[in-house]
C-alpha cells in the first residue's frame, strides 16, 4: 500500500510535537485531478469508520477507502530538493497490484500482508 521513509517519519513526528498533535494519527490522502495528476495531502487526524490503519516508522497511518488505490505502491520521503529547501515527496515505488517495496512497516495491502486487499 503506502510506506514512508525514516526521514519523513522524523519530520512528521517533529511537526506533531510543534503543533500539539503528539499521539495523533497521520492521515494520507490522494485524489485524481481533472488533468490526470494525483494531488496528495497529509494531516493529523482521528481514525474514522472504514479507514485502513497501520503502523509505520513509529506513526499510525490512516488511509480512507477512496485514496487506497491511488496510494498503492507510493513512498513518502522528506528530501532536500535544492540546497536548504526540504520537501515531502511522493514517489511511485511499484506498479499498483505489484509486490511491496522494501520497508520496515506493513503498509502494503491490508493488515494481512503484501498485495492483499481488504
Amino acid at each position: 500500500m503506502f510506506t514512508l521513509t525514516p526521514a519523513a517519519a522524523t519530520r512528521i513526528l517533529d511537526s506533531a510535537a510543534q503543533s500539539d498533535a503528539v499521539g495523533m494519527a497521520l492521515r494520507v490522502a490522494a485524489k485524481l485531478e481533472e488533468d490526470g495528476q494525483i494531488a496528495f495531502g497529509l494531516g493529523f487526524d482521528d481514525e474514522r469508520e472504514h479507514d485502513h490503519s497501520f503502523e509505520c516508522e513509529g506513526l499510525t497511518v490512516l488511509v480512507a477507502p477512496p485514496s487506497r488505490e491511488l496510494l498503492e505502491g507510493m513512498l513518502l520521503d522528506f528530501v532536500e530538493v535544492e540546497p536548504g529547501e526540504w520537501q515531502f515527496v511522493f514517489m511511485q515505488t511499484q506498479a499498483p497490484g505489484g509486490s511491496c517495496p522494501p520497508s520496515s512497516c506493513g503498509g502494503c495491502g491490508s493488515r494481512g500482508g503484501c498485495g492483499s486487499a481488504s
